[in-house]
């Protein structure tokens, strides 16, 4: 695998770590700016809501930019979002540096993705997302505890500089290693808006879109209020929580190694068998969250199946619209932003609505099946003609060839 694919990894490692460690700074923000907690919790969503408009958009944006340049440009964009917001004298200000900084990282990852597929082989385009995501798995066992403890020792501020700082390392270390265009490409490699608008009016693709959606969303539902659930109903002491929210990083991080070595080779099977496997774990939690040695285990299986889907449906959009790199992998961006946002907000519903916090592993049970249900017609439509667009060259080759059940 080539070097500056894992370095785009070490780049959503920083920026990932900023999106998830916030869960761990909002009591001392919330103290800091005197603002009410639900305040401060409006700033994930400010985050998510920007991760959702900004891939699509900023993906057309700089379609004609060379992929270097924009990458670096999204960086740095992150880093003074996050140099403003650890200055930020109110909580006005903090709220439009999150809503900046998501906008730029989503730009990143939907480049990050295409440029990680066009570094390698088409039978290696799923292990190449694999390495990418990983530094989104790493981010939920270092970063976010990292955050934390920065936060309590040294105030939430520090974990702002922190995030800038690994940034900025990261943003030279591409400047370095991504290759740069050493001739204007041929007329039929520029990249074109209608070509990518073309490759984006397949069925099939929006359905994966939707998959992807239900398939991430199942599993964060359960993550999102982990914390509350081990305390609350399983009765484990708060200062264990760190090391158990590190437990489904470490079933994360192994789900995503395993999810990109059968991505290229067996995509909708280790689909099938992943969301299969997270509905089960799920409804298994639901059933047995006061019941601590089972629910450590499960917290394992709960962070393996939620990634180990991952490398699959990041690799099978271009599968399925190879003619348009750049503007497919934005879309699938919102789509797992999409899942972020709606089934915790379910999950808040459940809870308020008297069911208690293991109704939550119940919605991601509930969402799982759903996706279950998609990935299944997806499978049912793979021996379909697909309507192609015309054909013109293309920047990404297609993954036809490769040994794939879909």
């Amino acid at each position: 695998m080539p070097l500056a694919v894992h370095l785009l990894g070490l780049a959503i490692f920083a920026q990932g770590s900023s999106e998830f460690m916030l869960s761990g700074l909002l009591p001392d923000i919330a103290a800091d700016l005197g603002v009410s907690l639900p305040d401060a919790g409006l700033l994930v969503s400010a985050f998510a809501i920007g991760m959702v408009l900004g891939a699509p958009v900023l993906a057309v944006a700089t379609l004609r930019v060379p992929r270097r340049t924009a990458l670096i440009a999204f960086q740095l964009v992150f880093v003074v979002g996050h140099v403003v917001g650890a200055l930020a004298p109110g909580y006005g200000v903090l709220f439009a540096t999150r809503i900046v900084s998501a906008v730029a990282y989503a730009g990143f990852w939907s480049v990050a993705a295409a440029t990680a597929v066009s570094l390698v082989p088409p039978q290696a385009k799923g292990r190449a997302l694999a390495a990418v995501g990983t530094g989104l798995t790493l981010a939920t066992v270092v970063g976010v505890p990292a955050g934390t403890l920065l936060s309590q020792h040294a105030g939430w501020r520090t974990a702002f500089w922190a995030v800038a700082g690994l940034t900025v390392l990261s943003a030279l270390s591409l400047l370095i290693a991504l290759p740069t265009p050493r001739r204007a490409p041929a007329a039929a490699h520029v990249p074109s808006m209608r070509r990518e608008l073309a490759g984006m009016a397949r069925p099939r693709l929006w359905l994966s879109y939707l998959v992807t959606a239900l398939t991430f969303g199942a599993g964060v539902v359960t993550f999102s209020y982990l914390a509350p659930l081990l305390t609350d109903v399983t009765g484990l002491p708060a200062g264990w929580v760190p090391a158990v929210l590190s437990l489904y990083g470490v079933g994360g991080l192994i789900g995503v190694t395993v999810g990109g070595r059968f991505a290229d080779t067996a995509p909708l099977r280790t689909l099938v068998l992943g969301v299969a496997a997270l509905t089960l774990a799920s409804a298994a939690l639901a059933c047995t969250a006061t019941h601590l040695p089972s629910t450590l285990a499960l917290v394992l299986v709960l962070g393996f199946t939620t990634y180990v889907t991952n490398p699959v449906v990041q690799s099978r959009v271009f599968r399925l619209a190879p003619d348009a790199p750049t503007l497919v992998p934005a879309v699938n961006t919102s789509a797992f932003n999409v899942g972020i946002t709606l089934t915790p907000l379910l999950g808040g519903l459940t809870i308020d609505a008297g069911l208690g916090l293991s109704s939550v592993a119940w919605v991601g049970a509930a969402t799982g099946l759903l996706a279950l249900a998609a990935t299944v017609w997806a499978a049912t439509l793979r021996d379909r003609p697909t309507p192609t667009p015309a054909a013109v060259p293309t920047r990404v080759p297609a993954a036809a060839t490769a040994p794939t059940d879909g």
